[in-house]
């Protein structure tokens, strides 16, 4: 049995692949919604959240002998419960990360390393602040930005009931909430900058299949300073970036056992 840790679009279509080729396979997803598209191609799906010891439970449980972590760039704190899970079980753990995008340098893109750094950077910039990093973090920039002197900041996020709450307790106005589900293309990312009148983009490294490079191009062809969030730097170990890459490993364990 082959566990995939999956969420993202790219994930959902690695673990049919995976189940193309043969192997008895679970996944695992967060929302109702990815599960329901996994479930309309026939991935075995269970939902919810999974810490370290529910994870190796599960893992026990199933007889899964090998543990994909197909989740996103920046599920930190998923890819870690998953890693420590596998060490805990013994079974091996292959990590798939879509390819980071490749951005050629310009005087308007501004990497940094964390949150924090973005939201300070900013604040420092001012303006009408056009956040696409989702709800999570949201509190990081709320506490920074809202209330900044010649500061507006629009946040766009999945239009969940949980996220209009938050944004309504974090003191975003709603006509400042872009409640939609991308990806979005480039002229519609322009559409939304030039509505606002956006100043600077706060966006996360996510890849191109995370529509990066559409946020990236829209914002600097209309001169918007942004600011791109690099990922989690961790230790995966064994880590492909192509869907051929882990099935291919998986024969290699398979061929162990």
């Amino acid at each position: 049995m082959i566990l995939v840790m999956a969420g993202t679009s790219d994930a959902r279509e690695l673990a049919v692949r995976i189940q193309s080729a043969g192997y008895p396979l679970l996944a695992t997803v967060v929302t109702d919604s990815a599960a329901k598209s996994l479930s309309e191609v026939g991935v075995p799906v269970i939902t919810g959240r999974l810490p370290e010891q529910a994870l190796a439970g599960l893992i026990a449980e199933r007889g899964v002998t090998v543990l994909v972590d197909a989740t996103h760039p920046f599920a930190e704190e998923a890819s870690r419960n998953a890693m420590a899970a596998a060490r805990a079980t013994g079974v091996p753990y292959v990590r798939y990360e879509r390819e980071q995008g490749r951005y050629e340098g310009h005087p308007r893109l501004t990497f940094v390393d964390d949150y924090e750094q973005a939201a300070e950077l900013a604040a420092a910039k001012r303006g009408v602040v056009f956040l696409a990093t989702g709800s999570k973090t949201l509190s990081i920039f709320t506490e920074r930005l809202i209330g900044l002197p010649g500061t507006t900041l629009v946040a766009r996020m999945l239009p969940r009931k949980d996220n209009m709450e938050k944004c309504e307790q974090l003191g975003v106005e709603q006509k400042n909430i872009v409640a939609m589900q991308g990806p979005f293309s480039k002229e519609m990312n322009q559409a939304f900058y030039r509505h606002y009148g956006v100043n600077v983009l706060i966006t996360k490294e996510s890849g191109q299949v995370g529509a990066v490079e559409e946020k990236l191009s829209a914002a600097l062809e209309l001169e918007i300073d942004t600011i791109v969030i690099g990922r989690p730097q961790l230790d995966y170990g064994v880590v492909y970036s192509d869907f051929d890459g882990v099935l291919e490993e998986l024969r290699k364990l398979q061929e162990l056992h």
